[in-house]
């Protein structure tokens, strides 16, 4: 039995089709029924979806207006604010492809986006940083006053053309143009009974800003896709005061990044959250502690989902079938995954490359401007994701880590996910993480590194390594520091694990 799993392809795409209209297809309905609620601490801001569908055909009319062609790519460089859902979508409906990136990009980074792409809008905040540009640049005051004018009909076109294109970083350290089709919106639909288990009735508070991806897809458009209210927090609401929001506005649902939930659970205390069904987790592997004290403190669980740029997620855990444990869960119904090695799928309970079949609705169209580095991503039929992953004969996947951050001390190859995982609720760390290191040439060995209010005691750590890693997954060095390197997206830099030793 070989790690695969086809349940078939997933019900075609109809055509002529346009992604926000996909996703707005309930506003006819239910035009008075609050879409979008913008929660500040003592009041908050509600769209409903009448008003909210408005917006978006008026901003799609005005882009036209000034220039734009169906087709051509528009910048946005806007801020943690209602403008940057609505000109998102607002483009999309009028055939435009919009580019939504980072406001923490300085402008010598956006340089190198503009002169890559040469948009033929740029939409932007004047908090944001942008450089100096030929291209028609438009303000948020500008946009807002699209809101009220004349509408754009729906581009209607080609589920396949292009919709959107996000950046990511590339693995040889340039930034890749992520280029999406109208059809993957369509593809949402897997992870709402796969990983959400959304409906009308839901009220999802997305913890994130409106300007990340995350937010987008999982925060507004799969709740507006099912006619459901949409709940985001005002720009500098803490993490610790999300319970107060969540209580308050009667949420069913939370997303969030694993780091906001372990914020949020700081103090210790019993969350009172009587509406609250469960919450979600994606952007990095959820520790099993964080999952714990979440279902302690709330009496709900939390259900992980694994995707990336370029496929969004389709592996996940959910209510109707919860993840095993130590799993990601299984393909979402409708997708087709499989664990690959050189020669095609591996057997099953064997280590290979997570990989998802290249019909999937849900996969980018490509790199844009990089045709080597999309092909280099595929292995025949499937999209490879660079991570490693083992899978069951339930199906159910185990995440591995990054190929490149696998370990191989003494000719065994060590998941540092599996070995962090297992310290991580050893009693007074508060993070760490794991690589191996070269302690004389040739020789490598597995080394943790933890932060703490105070160094902890080798021989405790070793001890209770010991109940719980094979003798060939236990760290053979523990090193106490003051802080764990991140990259720019805010996940743990192991390869930059070695500079700690260095000071």
């Amino acid at each position: 039995m070989v790690s695969l799993f086809d349940h078939g392809p997933f019900r075609p795409c109809p055509a002529p089709f346009n992604m926000a209209a996909h996703v707005l297809e309930h506003a006819g309905k239910h035009s008075d029924k609050v879409a979008l609620s913008v929660l500040g601490l003592s009041d908050a801001t509600h769209w409903r979806y009448g008003p909210l569908q408005a917006a978006v055909l008026g901003t799609g009319h005005g882009l036209l207006a000034a220039g734009a062609r169906p087709g051509d790519r528009v910048l946005l460089r806007l801020g943690n604010t209602v403008e940057f859902p609505v000109a998102y979508l607002g483009a999309i409906a009028a055939g435009l492809v919009p580019v939504p990136t980072s406001p923490q990009l300085t402008a010598t980074e956006v340089a190198k986006v503009l002169t890559h792409l040469n948009p033929a809008l740029i939409l932007h905040d004047d908090t944001v940083a942008c450089p100096e540009s030929a291209c028609t640049i438009l303000g948020t005051q500008t946009l807002r006053a699209f809101w009220d004018g004349p509408k754009t009909e729906w581009h209607m076109g080609d589920p396949n053309r292009p919709a959107y294109i996000v950046y990511t970083s590339g693995t040889s350290g340039v930034p890749r143009a992520v280029v999406h089709a109208h059809r993957a919106v369509w593809a949402r639909q897997m992870m709402h009974d796969g990983w959400l288990g959304i409906g009308p009735d839901d009220r999802l508070l997305h913890a994130g800003a409106f300007n990340w991806t995350y937010t987008m897809g999982v925060g507004l458009m799969d709740p507006w896709r099912v006619g459901a209210t949409a709940l985001i927090p005002e720009p500098g609401i803490a993490p610790e005061d999300l319970p107060l929001l969540l209580r308050q506005h009667e949420a069913t649902l939370i997303a969030a990044a694993p780091g906001v939930y372990r914020k949020m659970l700081k103090r210790g205390a019993p969350l009172d959250l009587p509406s609250m069904r469960h919450g979600v987790s994606a952007g990095e592997k959820l520790a099993q502690p964080i999952r714990d004290d979440w279902e302690a403190a709330t009496g709900t669980p939390i259900y992980e989902a694994y995707g990336l740029s370029e496929c969004s997620t389709f592996l996940s855990g959910s209510p109707a079938q919860p993840a095993p444990p130590g799993t990601l869960g299984r393909p979402q119904p409708g997708r087709r995954v499989a664990i690959l090695g050189p020669d095609g799928p591996v057997p099953i309970g064997t280590p290979g490359v997570i990989a998802v079949h290249r019909a999937d609705p849900g996969l980018m169209l490509g790199y844009e401007g990089a045709p080597e580095a999309t092909a280099a991503k595929m292995q025949g039929d499937w999209f490879l994701t660079g991570d490693l992953g083992q899978m069951d004969e339930s199906h159910a996947v185990t995440y591995l880590g990054r190929d490149d951050d696998m370990m191989n001390p003494g000719g065994y190859r060590v998941s540092p996910l599996e070995v962090e995982n297992a310290l991580a609720d050893f009693p007074g760390i508060t993070q760490i993480a794991v690589t191996d290191i070269e302690v004389k040439p040739d020789v490598r060995i597995i080394a943790a590194f933890y932060t703490s209010d105070t160094p902890l005691t080798e021989e405790e750590l070793r001890t209770y390594a010991r109940t719980k890693l094979a003798h060939y997954k236990q760290p053979r060095a523990y090193y106490f520091t003051d802080h764990i390197p991140v990259g720019a997206n805010g996940k743990i830099s192991r390869k930059n694990l070695h500079l700690l030793l260095e000071k």
